[in-house]
């Protein structure tokens, strides 16, 4: 393949990351994880499905060694720990800064002209250490969080009406966790507003349904989170990137005034192409739309303060 992308992180989303990538031959892929064998491991595996499955994308695992992920077209960032009992948002903040932070550095020492997605958690704020440690361009580094929660809010919709998931296009915005903006406004089936199809305390709940998706999961799952939905929509980024189709996708984007934000990463609908974020596109909100998502502005405009008071020790 002449197209390269490298996963950090061999856990379960990293390596799902990897697998869909080879599965739709999309490009070779490097797995990088701190893990001694792990990534080796998944890899090889990955490779002998690749007769079956019928791809010729090559697929390599490392441990913490960089220089086979050199000329990376797209370099995802899963690596980091997930909250654990005890443990402080402070504590995962600092964590996964250094985590995130070291990730960066070695991604622009080998592949200085790669395009970023991060994935890692809390996204939003890690998008800003990835930007920072790394030094690469804004429009070159984003966060993959709407596409999911869209994905998520899509999937809600089509159960509720007992129809394809096809059908229906949905829109999320703002910052990745509670504080997150679904758009029922910019909800469609088959281009026919939602509302049309929905009353509102129906929506209402499938909205806040979205918002604790991932909780949902990881109730059900006991010790784990989800992994195939956000791998699936860390790809669909990835190959709107790798085959330049500049797909309108909701993803993490460094805004500089859009919206009335500024300095910060947050949820937004993005062109992404070969040149990464190739235009932040700005809707019109209504007014109680758009403090909502100044709200969830706020609540990652927080998390970054406390990550530089960290810094600052």
């Amino acid at each position: 393949m002449d197209k390269k992308v490298t996963v950090v992180g061999a856990g379960n989303v990293g390596a799902t990351v990897a697998l869909r990538v080879a599965e739709k031959g999309l490009a070779d892929v490097v797995l990088v994880d701190v893990l001694e064998g792990v990534p080796q491991g998944k890899a090889l595996d990955l490779m002998q499905a690749a007769p079956i499955e019928g791809h010729d994308c090559k697929i390599i695992g490392t441990t913490n060694e960089y220089a086979p992920t050199e000329g990376s077209d797209v370099v995802v960032i899963t690596a980091g720990i997930a909250r654990k009992p005890g443990m402080s948002r402070d504590d995962l903040l600092a964590t996964n800064m250094k985590i995130v932070g070291d990730v960066a550095k070695e991604a622009a020492r080998y592949s200085p002209d790669a395009i970023i997605i991060v994935v890692s958690n809390p996204l939003d704020a890690m998008c800003h250490v990835a930007l920072e440690k790394g030094s690469f361009p804004k429009h070159r580094v984003m966060g993959m969080a709407g596409v999911l929660d869209s994905a998520r809010f899509r999937t809600f919709i089509a159960m509720e009406l007992n129809i394809s998931a096809d059908c229906v296009q949905a829109m999320v915005l703002g910052g990745h966790g509670d504080t997150m903006v679904p758009l029922p406004r910019f909800s469609t089936v088959s281009g026919i507003p939602v509302t049309e199809f929905i009353p509102k305390e129906r929506l209402d709940a499938l909205i806040q349904r979205t918002r604790n998706g991932g909780a949902e999961i990881v109730s059900l799952l006991k010790t784990g989170s989800a992994f195939y939905a956000p791998a699936s929509a860390t790809v669909e980024m990835v190959e709107s990137i790798l085959k330049d189709r500049k797909k309108i996708l909701p993803c993490a984007a460094y805004l500089e005034g859009q919206y009335g934000i500024k300095d910060l990463f947050i949820g937004v609908p993005i062109k992404v192409g070969k040149g990464g974020v190739e235009e932040i596109i700005e809707l019109k909100l209504t007014q109680e739309e758009l403090e909502a998502l100044h709200r969830s502005a706020q609540a990652v405009r927080s998390l970054v303060e406390d990550m530089r008071k960290l810094e600052r020790g």
